[in-house]
């Protein structure tokens, strides 16, 4: 079976039950699984108020109840059967003195497309199915190597095709969204963002080559971070496009996602475009967490993305609501900041450069006889994958000029440096410190819904430009239906985003767990 339920004696569940309940040592808060944070897992194994075995324990509880049963969210691949033994060693280790790592006992839930030495990685494709790569994505391996725990891998739309819903061939069945279940969790992260939302786990890993840490992050209600082209590796990762994939974490806090990914981070041998981040040296990302941060700050407003015939005028009102926020927040809002050239820029962009063939079959190659396939030709041919993408994979197929021959291709990248130079030669005439706009101009869609305006926001700017983009929650549709706010900066310039986002985040405190989901009894 895919979904493995992990089966514990009687002890363990009330040990488990006891986690939310109990005060632990006397005197001590009680401490509570459900939102919690890296910092407070920290404490808790500190204060002695919980183990390692308890919390991990607890969410395999949670998802035990939860992502087959109940609300059903599907937001689970595989559980990994030996995150227990897991937290028994990290236990001994701190009981032994061993200093911990900064995710020490962190539970992490990681999107199917990032290679685990000791799980299949499917990229949500019946056509790899069993796939075991023998080894961990760059990032896995450093939050391992931090202290984490691998909880479980999360669905996906399938090979990271889809920004708009969450469907695979590897696993039956959406995943629903746990704040409304009829509705969709975008794509392709919609696992790893639901399975977090629902406080399945502490922290996610995601993948975004032009939504999809963003997208599911706004539409439950949590914070993503797109970093800048070379600050992470993709190293391990099963690749969508390389000229806009990127990897990093889905996290309910700015804190949190600052934590995943100060780990993360870095220059890596195996993935050349972090050669530019080789020598870069930046403050502890820790350090810019300062809930006076948008005092001072200028915030410019990119109207060219709100100015839609079909967004959703409730969610423009909650932007113009989070746009007094920033003001009250101390910010000066400069509105709008103009992209010099835009209309013509965007013009320019033309279609016709699809390297997906080229990128897969390269990431497949050195697997040999190890991989079930061995490159999208064969994909095509097993007839193991969803419909849906039946014609995306034909497409990938067809294309006859690898990316570096490709004059399509050419153009995209001439585009790419005309509009990066755009945005910055914007944001020094406006002199703003970062540029703002909704995540989605749209609510999330009901499943199956292909027919109404999406309204993602996402696909343009990050990953044409490779500058940085990172969303928080803005609040809800009707009281019930999450949005993002999207701050969008210069290269190298996630310190400051995190530090605008906190102050952001903190003034107003969006974020609350899903009804769907509530703490176990």
């Amino acid at each position: 079976m895919l979904h493995q339920r992990i089966r514990t004696p009687l002890a363990a569940l009330v040990s488990a039950a006891a986690l939310a309940g109990c005060t632990g040592r006397p005197g001590r808060a009680r401490f509570t699984l459900e939102e919690t944070t890296i910092a407070g897992i920290h404490a808790a194994l500190r204060d002695g108020r919980a183990t390692c075995r308890q919390i991990v324990q607890g969410y395999l509880d949670r998802i035990e109840a939860y992502d087959k049963r109940g609300p059903f969210l599907n937001a689970l691949v595989l559980i990994h059967p030996s995150a227990l033994e897991r937290a028994d060693e990290l236990d001994a280790a701190r009981a032994a003195g061993s200093p911990p790592g900064p995710m020490h006992c962190v539970p992490v839930i990681v999107k199917d497309n990032f290679e685990t030495v000791d799980l299949p990685t499917t990229a949500g494709s019946l056509s790899l199915e069993g796939f075991m790569p023998g080894k961990d994505a760059f990032q896995v391996r450093k939050l391992r190597e931090a202290g984490a725990v691998i909880l479980a891998k999360s669905n996906m739309a399938e090979y990271a095709f889809s920004p708009y819903e969450t469907v695979s061939s590897i696993l039956p069945g959406y995943t629903r969204n746990p704040y409304a279940l009829l509705r969709v969790t975008a794509g392709s992260s919609g696992g790893t963002a639901a399975a977090v939302a629902a406080n399945f786990g502490a922290v996610g890993l995601g993948s975004d080559t032009g939504n999809s840490i963003r997208g599911p992050s706004s539409h439950q209600s949590l914070v993503g971070i797109r970093s800048t082209m070379g600050l992470t590796s993709r190293a391990g990762v099963v690749p969508l496009n390389m000229a806009a994939d990127i990897a990093g974490p889905i996290t309910r806090t700015v804190a949190d996602a600052a934590a995943v990914l100060q780990v993360v981070e870095g220059h890596d041998p195996d993935d050349p475009v972090t050669e530019a981040s080789r020598d870069r040296v930046h403050p502890p990302y820790a350090d810019a967490l300062d809930p006076a941060g948008l005092n001072g700050a200028r915030i410019g407003v990119l109207r060219v993305i709100t100015d839609s015939d079909t967004a959703d005028t409730a969610v423009l009102d909650l932007f113009e609501r989070a746009l007094a926020d920033v003001t009250s927040a101390g910010a000066t809002v400069v509105d709008p900041v103009d992209i010099p050239g835009f209309d013509e820029l965007r013009g320019s962009s033309r279609g016709g450069c699809n390297q997906f063939k080229f990128d897969l079959n390269a990431y497949l190659s050195p697997f040999g006889d190890r991989a079930p396939v061995h490159d999208l030709e064969a994909i095509i041919k097993s007839r193991r994958f969803h419909p849906s993408i039946q014609l995306r994979l034909q497409s990938g197929q067809d294309a006859e000029l690898p990316p570096e021959e490709n004059p399509a291709c050419r153009a995209r990248d001439e585009f790419r440096a005309k509009l990066r130079a755009a945005v910055l030669e914007a944001m020094a005439d406006a002199n703003v410190d970062a540029l703002v706009y909704p995540t989605w101009n749209n609510r999330p869609r009901l499943i199956g819904d292909l027919n109404t305006p999406h309204g993602d926001n996402n696909q343009l700017f990050s990953p044409s430009t490779g500058f940085p983009a990172m969303t928080v929650p803005m609040g809800y549709v009707e009281d019930e239906l999450p949005a993002g706010l999207q701050f969008f900066g210069r290269p190298w310039s996630e310190f400051a985003l995190i530090k605008l986002a906190y102050a952001y985040e903190q003034a107003t405190r969006h974020r609350r767990p899903p009804a769907s989901t509530p703490p176990l009894r």
